[in-house]
């Protein structure tokens, strides 16, 4: 099989079940680990892609960190973590273009080997603005979304960030894991008459915003309410050595 684009950590085997997990992980926080967890465990997913994005469309001031930055903090987010691996898919460009999830996702699909399976896990923040993303109307069906939403948010909600064409044809029964991971299936469809399933992990209770934990860290004095509460230890050690967001 291909390297899922130079992806470190545990690979999928022969009939891997990836889950890309993209963002800006400026920085990846306790929110990100958890989201990962629980879309792992509902969905018997073999590997979470962590992949730190290059260059949003829809950020063109870019990320407070460097990339570098994201990439080390990420590895050390992720690190002994069973089935979480470092992805740099969606590494800036040498042209300088943006990076399109769309892009990422056929390219990550077609190093799958045969009986692979690729789902897309995002934040319910993220799948608030996927109508403005680039082919929107693709991305379910180049690799089914997995959508963690935010406690209280209602599904008329999600629904009203769909792209334009793209429409719910069909409502399945709430499913619980062996590990009480509350699962919801749906079933979209496009006019094409295509149909691509929909998997929402609703009321995780994780209210972490990246914003926040860099205004936080902005002062040393914050460090006990950032390291563990908020971020994995040793993400906070390298944000203090190297003097981030300050």
């Amino acid at each position: 099989m291909g390297s899922l684009s130079n992806a470190e950590g545990r690979q999928p085997h022969r009939r891997g079940r990836v889950a890309f997990f993209g963002g800006s992980f400026d920085p990846p926080h306790i929110g990100h680990l958890a989201v990962a967890r629980a879309a792992q465990t509902a969905l018997a997913l073999e590997t979470v892609l962590f992949t730190p994005v290059g260059a949003q469309p829809l950020k063109p001031q870019g990320s407070t960190a460097s990339f570098e930055d994201r990439v080390a903090m990420t590895r050390l987010a992720i690190e002994g973590e069973p089935g979480f691996a470092l992805s740099l898919a969606d590494a800036p460009k040498t042209s300088g273009e943006p990076n399109y999830t769309l892009e990422t996702l056929l390219a990550l699909r077609a190093e799958l080997p045969p009986g692979g399976a690729l789902f897309s896990l995002m934040g319910a923040d993220s799948f608030a603005a996927l109508r403005l993303w680039h082919r929107a109307a693709e991305i379910p069906f180049a690799a089914p979304l997995i959508v963690a939403s935010r406690p209280g948010q209602s599904l008329d909600d999600l629904m009203a960030a769909l792209p334009e064409g793209l429409s719910v044809v069909s409502l399945s029964k709430t499913h619980r894991s062996t590990h009480e991971i509350e699962l919801r299936r749906y079933l979209l469809g496009n006019p094409a008459g295509e149909l691509a399933p929909l998997y929402l992990l609703p009321g995780l209770e994780i209210e972490i915003s990246a914003s926040e934990i860099r205004e936080l860290a902005r002062t040393s004095a914050t460090g006990p309410s950032l390291e563990g509460r908020l971020l994995p230890p040793p993400v906070w050690d390298y944000i203090r050595t190297r003097g981030l967001y300050r």
